[in-house]
Order: structure tokens, then sequence, then C-alpha cells
């Protein structure tokens, strides 16, 4: 249920053949800045590297008020927004909306990909057409500095200090929500708003208030 090949149609992303080398997303997130630098030198014509190792599609829009850290991709038909915070290790895909004052750091986001509105996005995979509301968040270092473990059947270390969230294709996470570190949502799922999620969410369930955990219909 949370192996890459359950959370994610591979077709969506430039990453494809790089996320196929693992069996979990997390085990990917160690390799980001390389994959970008690798795929930046064969894009081709239409993208234009707009300053080392920062490459933006023809038909992507960025605000001028924007930041745009190396190395980074900008896909194509992409909208990139007033104040937004690239840091870096940024792979974003076509068609995706980075909102403003939304930051953005070792990441993956796969076509379709929604992060419209103040929101912190940091060593996280996000599937296609997944989509983060407004303010909601991912936590990506534990309190304790620990390493983070993943909560789901069964415990699975992964040796880092810094993971934030694995969403799969077509999720939905509600306004001003928190994913705690190591957070890993199932395809088509929804989190209400307000939530503070941490584990694993089934696939085609709903996490509402209080933690409870419904099949969709």
């Amino acid at each position: 249920m949370i192996k890459i090949k359950d959370l994610y149609d591979l077709s969506h992303t430039r990453a494809k053949d790089y996320l196929q080398e693992f069996t979990y997303p997390w085990e990917a997130l160690s390799g980001i800045s390389d994959l970008i630098r690798t795929l930046g030198a064969s894009l081709g014509a239409d993208y234009e590297e707009i300053s080392p190792e920062v490459w933006v599609h023809k038909t992507a829009t960025v605000a001028p008020t924007a930041f745009l850290g190396a190395p980074c991709i900008i896909g194509a038909k992409t909208e990139v927004r007033h104040g937004a915070f690239v840091r870096g290790s940024a792979l974003v895909g076509d068609g995706c909306v980075v909102g403003n004052s939304v930051e953005l750091k070792n990441v993956i986001l796969f076509d379709g990909v929604q992060v419209p509105h103040y929101n912190y996005v940091g060593d996280s995979i996000l599937g296609y057409k997944a989509h983060m509301g407004a303010g909601s968040i991912t936590s990506n270092v534990k309190s304790d500095k620990s390493l983070v473990v993943i909560h789901g059947a069964e415990p699975i270390p992964t040796n880092r200090k810094k993971v934030g969230a694995m969403l799969g294709d077509f999720v939905e996470v509600g306004c001003n929500s928190v994913l705690n570190p190591g957070t890993v949502i199932c395809r088509e799922s929804n989190i209400y708003p307000l939530s503070c999620v941490r584990g694993v969410i089934p696939k085609r369930s709903i996490f509402k208030t209080g933690g409870i955990i419904v099949e969709k219909e």
C-alpha cells in the first residue's frame, strides 16, 4: 500500500526512471538534487536555463517576485506565483501551481499538483493532481530530532532525520492541516481541514476530525 508502485502513476513525472529504482518513496529523497541536474542537461529547446541549474519551460509563468533556487525544474504550463520561495532541489511537473508564499525544498511534484497558498513542502513527494489546501504544511523533522520511522502495519525505519509527507495520486489535504514527519497518504484519500496527521492513511479514505478514518463509499 505504501510502495511507489501503489502510490503513484509514474507516467506523470519526469522522475519515472529514477523512482523505479526504489521500493518506497522516501528512499528517493537523497538523490533529488542529482536527478534534477541530470534531467536539466537533457531537457531541450523548450526549456530555458534562466540561471545556473534552474530550468523553466517556455510555457510556464513565474512571477517576478518568486525565487527559484538551484537546482530546480519548472514544468510546462506551471504557474509560480507571487512570493513563492523555491529553496532548491525541486522537480516541479507540468500544469502545477506553486502559490503565494509557498516554500519548496527537496521535493518531487508530479504533474497537476497544486500547492497554491501558504504551504511548506519539504523532503516530500506529491503524486499526480495532489492538492494541499491553504496553510497546510509538511513537517519534516521530529521535535526530538530522532530518525523518522514510517508507522504503518509495522514500523519501517527511514534512517533519515528529514522526511516530510508522501502523498499519493489525487490526495486532497484540507486547509491548515499539519502532516507530521513520515506521513503517508495513499491514493485518492481526503484529509479534513485543521487535521494533525501521522502514520499511514489507507487509499480511498477520509481522515476526519479527531483522527477518525473512514473508507470512502
